[in-house]
């Protein structure tokens, strides 16, 4: 019983796709492959790394990735290969320059602006709803107004 329940949960914890043709024989070049390759998304699986996904485009890539370091890529331009080939989108962590810079801080700016339109439109209302029903009086009934609210 106690086999039985070590079996499943091995199989039920996250394990790596990483296929054994795919492993370098350096283990250097490995150890950065899997380190880069934690980082990059799988373009199937969204929010998987290329590491954990079983899927044959990630597994295209991480050849690709171990291809790029055995060329003698260092880290950051073996990760700047995939990215001009795919996009910002492979990376699990996109940056925060240029247009990504616009999404990341759209939000909080969305967010700042409703919050001013909201105060607006609640303080104009209270205001109208103060004034106008004095408004809609004649100068009769305003004298009278006026005279009850003094007793």
């Amino acid at each position: 019983m106690k086999r039985l329940i070590v079996l499943l949960l091995l199989l039920a914890s996250p394990l790596m796709a990483v296929q054994p043709d795919e492993v370098l024989d350096d283990p250097a070049l490995e150890a950065r492959a899997r380190d880069i390759s934690t980082g990059l998304r799988c373009l199937v699986c969204r929010n998987e790394s290329i590491d954990e996904s079983n899927a044959e485009l990630a597994r295209d890539l991480r050849i690709l990735l171990r291809e790029r370091l055995v060329a003698g890529d260092t880290d950051e331009e073996a990760v700047a290969y995939i990215v001009d080939r795919y996009g910002e989108y492979v990376l699990l962590k996109p940056t925060t320059t240029g247009a990504n810079l616009l999404l990341w801080l759209a939000g909080p700016a969305m967010l700042l602006i409703a919050a001013g339109l909201g105060w607006n439109f609640l303080r104009g209302r209270a205001r109208v709803e103060e004034t106008s029903a004095v408004d809609g009086l004649s100068d009769d009934e305003k004298e009278r107004l006026r005279r009850i609210l003094e007793d």
